[in-house]
């Protein structure tokens, strides 16, 4: 009898992700189908569009893209589980009920509820700290959702469920779920545990362990026809990443690493609600053409209580582009900055207005986003962006009509205003809290027109963290070795955001080059390499099995997610950024990698 592995495609990425990775991966042998939509800000959005629909309040890509291939899905058994219920999981349900009366599908349509915690908010008010900040909570929320687990999901599928929709749960646990119903892991087995999330948070992202945003790009074949990622699962918790046949991608383990570390703080402790993941004794073995195994994640009991991520709106924004060609472009653009923020203040004085909360002058072409690191020099055309922040509506309608003046009452070679008129848009800000499980209640699950049925979660939690800590030693100063290279030379890099705070997860080409980098990629090396754009602690943790290391670089994003200025608001660029550091080799190995380049 042949070992049962399970095989589940990560048919979405985000909300936006393309409709091509369902029809992709109906090609493969796949028996689920997993849907991530979900994002802190997706969910604000999506709260302000069920204020005004009170039918809406999930992505309607997620109904809209099943609706194409549901007939094949249902016809070969597939299942489907996906947190694309957003901030309303029933209006879902209804949606995708309809396209299944319509189509003439009879399929049992699963809904969690029970990670809205506005209900709970006033009981809550005067425990709540910020998690990071230890802030008051804002005195009027727009969404406030805990992270849940997977055992709803794995109940659902129990029971039967052919297609599962949550609202808030953590993506990994859309994976872990399937895996738990599948091969009957129970909530104290741990190491499975820790490695089915291992499988969710590769395939969360799509394309991302693909070879999507890999950082030797130009090896990556085939952007148009990028595959989709599917993950081959077996009991004992190790699995192979693939794609389908002829479609574009890489998998190496190093596009996998880059994967594995994404938006992780200490990978030695990634909190989730079902279970504390160690991912530091991961190993990738290329297993095949485009075929990584993937085993060796650890994990302890989780926490008792659930991450909340509240959004809560904090003013008014308008963002104004403007394009500046020829000589002296950016010295141009930041004088038109300069007088549109002059000229709007003294408008609003005479309109008896306050000032700007804040702005944010970007001249996009010059290298803004490096800060006071830029070496930009003789550009010639550029785009002049500009934020303004404000409590009153008003005034950014007030700043937004000027915007029209800059083509004829200042700089020569403004060429054009991009968009138009900034419109007002509402200022969103993130706001992390942690409840206790037990105060949140058990979720509950409801299948078809069944009634509801709540879920036994374990509320005691029990995590300890263990004794040593994974920040790694420090190295002092690298030795002068006689030649300098670009870190890209030895490693590959990914970056991503929690919040204010961004992950840059650096691997090694080769073990051979891990010394050299913690001896030279210090905290104080980064925090010193990204000057001027991170303002709070930087921290270093291993990750052996990955010949890598990843760092937190907190209070570098400015805010964050839509409450960012920046264009780099959830520091994507950092990971690319980090790799122009300088580092001190051995002579002999600079000449090595040079010559290697040129083959």
């Amino acid at each position: 009898m042949s070992e049962k592995v399970i095989n589940i495609g990560g048919a979405s990425g985000a909300w936006g992700d393309s409709p091509m990775a369902i029809p992709q991966l109906l090609t493969a042998d796949v028996h689920y189908l997993m849907m991530d939509y979900l994002a802190e800000v997706t969910m604000s959005l999506l709260a302000r569009a069920r204020m005004k629909d009170p039918n809406a309040g999930f992505p309607p890509d997620f109904v809209g893209y099943l609706k194409r291939s549901l007939p094949e899905i249902a016809k070969r058994g597939i299942k489907v589980v996906s947190n694309g219920g957003a901030v309303n999981p029933q209006g879902a349900k209804r949606a995708l009920e309809a396209v299944c009366a319509e189509l003439g599908l009879s399929l049992k349509i699963a809904v969690v509820d029970g990670d809205d915690v506005m209900p709970r908010i006033d009981a809550l008010r005067a425990t709540v700290r910020e998690a990071s900040t230890g802030e008051a909570l804002p005195p009027k929320l727009l969404t406030a959702n805990a992270y849940l687990g997977a055992l709803p999901i794995a109940a659902a599928l129990d029971r039967g469920a052919d297609i599962v929709i949550t609202g808030r749960c953590a993506d990994s646990a859309l994976a872990l779920g399937i895996l738990m119903h599948e091969f009957g892991w129970k909530a104290d087995d741990y190491d499975r545990l820790a490695a089915g999330s291992l499988v969710g948070h590769i395939l969360e992202c799509g394309p991302q362990s693909t070879g999507g945003v890999h950082t030797d790009w130009e090896k990556v074949p085939g952007w148009e026809n990028i595959g989709y990622p599917i993950a081959s699962c077996k009991i004992d918790g190790s699995f192979t990443l693939w794609k389908p046949d002829n479609t574009g991608g890489l998998i190496v383990p190093a596009s996998v690493a880059e994967q594995v570390l994404y938006e992780v703080g200490d990978p030695a402790a990634y909190i989730l609600p079902d279970v504390v993941a160690d991912f530091t004794q991961v190993t990738l073995e290329q297993a095949g053409a485009n075929r990584v195994r993937i085993s060796g994640a650890k994990g302890y009991p989780p926490t008792s209580q659930y991450k909340v991520s509240a959004t809560y709106q904090d003013g008014w924004r308008g963002v104004a582009t403007v394009s500046i060609v020829g000589p002296d472009a950016a010295a141009k653009a930041e004088r038109t900055a300069e007088a549109l923020l002059a000229r709007s203040r003294m408008l609003f004085r005479q309109r008896q207005l306050p000032d700007f909360t804040a702005t944010h002058t970007e001249v996009l072409g010059s290298e803004s986003a490096y800060g006071p690191k830029a070496n930009a020099r003789g550009v010639r055309e550029v785009l002049l962006r500009l934020v303004v922040d404000h409590a009153d509506r008003e005034a950014i309608d007030v700043f937004a009509r000027e915007i029209g003046s800059v083509g004829i009452s200042f700089a020569q070679g403004t060429t054009g205003i991009l968009s138009g008129r900034p419109k007002p848009t509402p200022v969103v800000r993130l706001f992390t809290f942690f409840v206790d499980k037990a105060v949140l209640g058990e979720p509950k699950v409801q299948i078809a027109d069944d009634a509801s049925f709540p879920v036994v979660v374990p509320v005691q939690g029990g995590y300890v963290a263990p004794a040593t800590t994974n920040r790694v030693s420090e190295a002092g100063q690298p030795e002068d070795f006689g030649a300098e290279v670009d870190l890209l030379t030895l490693a590959v890099a990914r970056s991503g955001d929690k919040g204010n705070s961004s992950n840059i997860a650096i691997i090694a080409r080769d073990p051979k080059y891990v010394d050299l980098i913690r001896r030279a990629v210090t905290p104080q090396a980064m925090a010193s390499h990204f000057e001027g754009l991170v303002h709070g602690k930087v921290t270093r943790y291993e990750a052996p099995g990955l010949h890598a290391f990843n760092f937190l670089l907190e209070d570098a994003l400015g805010g964050g997610g839509m409450a960012s200025r920046r264009i780099d608001s959830q520091g994507k660029a950092f990971g690319q950024m980090a790799l122009e550091m300088k580092i001190k080799v051995p002579r002999a190995l600079a000449q090595d990698l040079e010559q290697k380049s040129r083959l």
